[in-house]
């Protein structure tokens, strides 16, 4: 298979696990920076990723009676690289009107 397209999937699929593993998460303007961060950490352990930055919205929060909000897609910025041999991906998760879209940014 094609480095590229190995590349591209890399990132896809960590960006959909990403999405899909930690929304409704309890979370908390306090606490954002160390979700950030757990993230970055766990994602980045995964074969192929060589970068990841995650950043949360706390201005998109709903506080609760109790202080907190639930984790939504739409609160994420995340950007992510992969590389497949000699192939580099860069991929994007962020609201794009009103969605939270995946996107490829480059392959090289």
């Amino acid at each position: 298979m094609d480095d590229k397209i190995q590349a591209a999937f890399e990132a896809g699929i960590k960006l959909g696990a990403l999405y899909h593993q930690w929304v409704g998460t309890p979370i908390s303007p306090e606490t954002a920076h160390t979700v950030e961060t757990a993230i970055e950490n766990a994602v980045g352990l995964q074969p192929f990723v060589t970068d990841i930055k995650v950043r949360i919205d706390t201005g998109l929060m709903v506080l609760n009676s109790f202080g907190y909000s639930e984790l939504a897609g739409k609160m994420f910025d995340v950007s992510i690289t992969t590389k497949v041999g000699d192939a580099v991906c860069r991929a994007k998760l962020a609201l794009e009107n009103e969605y939270p879209l995946m996107k490829i940014l480059s392959i090289e």
